[in-house]
């Protein structure tokens, strides 16, 4: 727990001081979903990405001085920083010097396999990494730890040394950047729905076991070691998945065997006597074939009974592990959290029926329990923009398997012809979707010889008016849905804005304002109603 508590850079000085390894393999565990999956991007093969892992962290073991002691020449804000620019670094360098056609082959059918994900995603995943790229150090550090590592805005203002507030700022305008940048390559998508896209999709679960090989492999990249020592831990990187079992199984042993067997310790006090005594034979028999593997000096000299037997025995030992493990899991323990957020995120809802939209009831279980993970409900702020984040994707994912297609089903019936008012879909939904009415109320077909606004383009339907202004209104026709962006905040706040700001803070427990709309009901005098309305006219133009 103490070691789960304690930051980044002291666990790095910890490990570069002490040779660490509980240290080193924590800072793993906390980045490696984030590496794996920046380099999955770029390389677009798992295999390739895994290799790429294990080569940023053995970097990192190898600059840990460096790092830790602030003598790096461009070293970033935030170790986060770091390891994604290293990442995306090291998987150019694999790029381009990847030639044969076969290997080019592989990449292309994995690129198809993984690219079967969200319409939206589809779109931004090609872009997301030259779009970091773009941004200056600071924005890129504050994307990555609020979508890419879900951290609360706290946690945010605290990495980047400011507050809450010009955290949010920061997070705002950084997104509204990178929507920007996706506009100019003909990607629309809200600044809303960006974050949520990112968020759900920019970084995936690593290969279970990868941590451990990587902490146990760079730890010997980064120490001073013999030569030997520093060979081995080097191939490892290109060892094949049999290879690397044998290797860990090794380490485990070499280097980890006295922090395993204390936590399995404890844990198995707290389940039963028998189990204990079960994996303590479990871990002699696991000892004495590891060495006589090391004797060997090559998993290729054991025989072939020799082998299966430790493969099986490791495969047991895994499996009891795993049974006396369970319920003190981190991995169970998050879920457990997870839950419980989501039943809060509920309860708001039933609490406040005015921020309920009817889609909502459509939205999957899944997606529920994605935004209560990604959300900060500590604050008033962060509770809004989790209720805000479950009405966008419930609208996004109602419009998207329903919507779109009762529209198209009318065009069909009715010569191509758009309905004249939206409640003339109501017919064309399945029999599933029993308040189509109440749902179609809220939205309002477009008419392209009044309406002026460029945004509208394209689309046939528009939501009529949102709950909460850091939400851009749902834009629908019968093949996409998108949304309207929201007002930008200036990079300059105008000093007759100061006094709403602060007036806005006083009233909500001093916590900042997420739209510029929220500051209407704070101008009080024709000065600031003018200088206001002038500054949300110019934000809510479309660029």
């Amino acid at each position: 727990m103490l070691m789960k508590m304690t930051n980044d850079l002291d666990l790095l000085r910890q490990f570069a001081h002490d040779r660490a390894q509980d240290a080193f393999t924590e800072i793993v565990r906390r980045h490696v979903n984030l590496v794996y999956s920046a380099a999955l991007r770029q390389i677009r093969s798992p295999q390739l990405a895994e290799e790429i892992a294990q080569s940023v962290f053995a970097d990192l073991a190898r600059n840990a001085g460096s790092l830790a002691g602030g003598g790096a020449a461009s070293t970033p804000k935030t170790l986060t920083s770091w390891l994604y620019a290293v990442t995306r670094r090291t998987a150019i360098d694999v790029i381009r010097k990847e030639s044969r056609r076969q290997l080019r082959e592989q990449i292309a059918v994995e690129m198809t396999n993984m690219n079967a994900t969200a319409n939206d995603w589809t779109q931004i995943e090609p872009l997301l990494d030259d779009a970091m790229a773009a941004l200056d150090d600071t924005d890129r550090s504050a994307i990555l730890l609020r979508y890419f590592e879900n951290k609360s805005l706290r946690e945010v203002g605290e990495a980047l040394g400011t507050n809450d507030d010009a955290a949010q700022k920061r997070v705002s305008r950084a997104v509204e950047r990178l929507r920007e940048f996706f506009s100019k390559r003909n990607v629309t998508i809200g600044a809303g729905g960006l974050a949520v896209i990112i968020s759900a999709n920019a970084v995936q679960a690593a290969p279970i076991g990868l941590a451990g090989t990587i902490s146990a492999a760079a730890v010997l990249a980064g120490t001073a070691v013999s030569t030997s020592a520093l060979v081995t831990a080097t191939k490892t990187i290109a060892m094949t998945t049999i290879q690397k079992t044998l290797i860990t199984a090794m380490l485990a042993v070499a280097v980890g065997t006295g922090f395993f067997e204390a936590h399995q310790a404890a844990q198995l006090r707290e389940q039963n006597h028998s189990l204990t005594q079960q994996i303590t034979q479990l871990q002699t028999d696991s000892q004495s074939l590891s060495n006589r593997l090391a004797e060997a000096g090559d998993s290729k000299k054991l025989s072939d009974k020799q082998f299966n037997e430790l493969l099986k025995l490791r495969g047991v030992a895994t499996q009891s592990r795993n049974e006396a493990e369970v319920e003190n899991d981190p991995a169970f323990q998050k879920a457990r959290l997870w839950l419980a957020k989501e039943a809060k995120l509920h309860e708001q809802f039933e609490l406040h029926p005015n921020q309920w939209i009817p889609e909502m009831k459509y939205l999957s279980k899944e997606a529920w329990l994605d935004k209560a993970r990604m959300a900060d409900l500590g604050t008033a702020s962060g509770m809004r923009c989790a209720m805000s984040n479950v009405r966008t994707a419930a609208k996004y994912e109602f419009a998207g398997s329903y919507f779109t297609l009762a529209l198209s089903k009318y065009l069909i019936t009715h010569n191509q012809q758009l309905p004249v008012s939206t409640s003339e879909l109501s017919t064309c939904f399945p029999p599933g979707v029993n308040d189509a009415d109440a749902i179609l109320a809220r939205y309002e077909m477009i008419n392209p010889d009044t309406q002026t606004n460029p945004g509208y383009d394209g689309f046939a339907i528009v939501e009529k008016s949102v709950v909460d202004p850091i939400e851009g209104p749902v834009l629908i026709n019968d093949k996409k849905v998108s949304s309207l962006p929201v007002p930008r905040w200036p990079t300059v706040t105008p000093n007759e804005l100061i006094p709403l700001m602060n007036a806005y803070s006083d009233a909500n427990n001093h916590e900042g304002p997420l739209n510029i709309l929220d500051l209407v009901p704070f101008a009080t005098t024709p000065e600031q109603k003018e200088a206001l309305n002038k500054y949300i006219n110019s934000a809510t133009q479309l660029h």
